[in-house]
């Protein structure tokens, strides 16, 4: 086998192992971004539908969230009011804004892929 036949196996092997890890990453942010959402989702349904801030799960729900959602309290107003329906419009810009940022993230670790032969 000459070197240059084993410099193309080897970089086709490289390659195909920077494409593994490219996806794997792309895997893991893409998870993080879902159960980012997910959570966020939860919390504007329990706002919506006016949930007992003094039960375990929303509470688990509101004090874990709270980070993600405290940059956009000002965006529309913010007023704390548990235990009242209400429309958190900030919840569904900070959905919006993260799913945004995913998507990013994600095209951006796909950004050097090679293409597909």
């Amino acid at each position: 086998m000459s070197s240059l036949a084993f410099l193309g196996v080897m970089s086709l092997f490289e390659t195909r192992q920077q494409v593994r890890g490219q996806r794997l990453w792309a895997r893991v942010i893409r998870y993080i971004d879902r159960v980012l959402l997910v959570l966020l989702a939860f919390r504007f349904v329990l706002a919506v539908l006016a949930a007992n801030p003094a039960n375990v799960f929303a509470n688990f729900v509101y004090s874990v969230s709270t980070p993600f959602v405290a940059p956009f309290f000002t965006l529309f107003g913010y007023h704390v009011a548990y235990g009242v329906s209400r429309m958190e419009l900030f919840t569904l810009v900070a959905m919006a804004v993260y799913w945004l940022i995913g998507l990013g993230l994600v095209r951006l670790v796909l950004i050097t892929r090679p293409e597909r032969r």
